[in-house]
């Protein structure tokens, strides 16, 4: 589309037919991964959210975080990932410490049943990401995938 004015004064740089397939294309991308790999965790008892929380944590020295940290870490408000945390901490997948650097905040800990959940769960959880995503893109599909990422979020989330 051409470029239009909006009616508030400034013009509106409409997509072009190319930018908008572009365009729905990546969501339509983005959203069937995303389902497919959230029923495949769902199929273990885990959400997309709660996969994230674990296994970042895992990486982490001690399996443990800032609260704070793991909420910028997935783009989350605190006050989400405490409500989703205290969710977690009751099906024993991961405690909460004070936060000696914080007293508001607390440190996400992951438990030993929550490290438990998480080995079980990964493989079949890495064979969907195959399955849904990487075995259907080319190596080189792959590295211009990584390069366009990086240019999208250059902080690279």
């Amino acid at each position: 589309m051409s470029t239009r004015s909006s009616g508030h004064g400034a013009a509106t740089r409409w997509l072009t037919p190319e930018e908008e397939r572009a365009w729905r294309a990546y969501r339509r991308m983005v959203t069937a991964v995303q389902v497919r790999t959230a029923q495949d965790l769902a199929e273990h008892g885990l959400s997309e959210a709660d996969y994230e929380v674990l296994s970042t944590l895992s990486e982490r020295p001690g399996s443990a975080g800032p609260l704070h940290e793991q909420a910028a870490k997935m783009g989350w408000s605190r006050s989400r990932l405490s409500r989703h945390a205290t969710r977690m901490e009751s099906r024993g997948l991961l405690r909460r410490d004070p936060d000696p650097a914080d007293g508001r905040g607390c440190i996400l800990v992951l438990t030993p049943q929550g490290l438990r959940t998480l080995e079980d769960t990964a493989p079949a959880h890495l064979a969907s990401v195959r399955r849904h995503f990487v075995d259907r893109l080319t190596p080189e599909d792959l590295a211009a995938l990584e390069a366009i990422a990086a240019k999208v979020d250059p902080t690279g989330g």
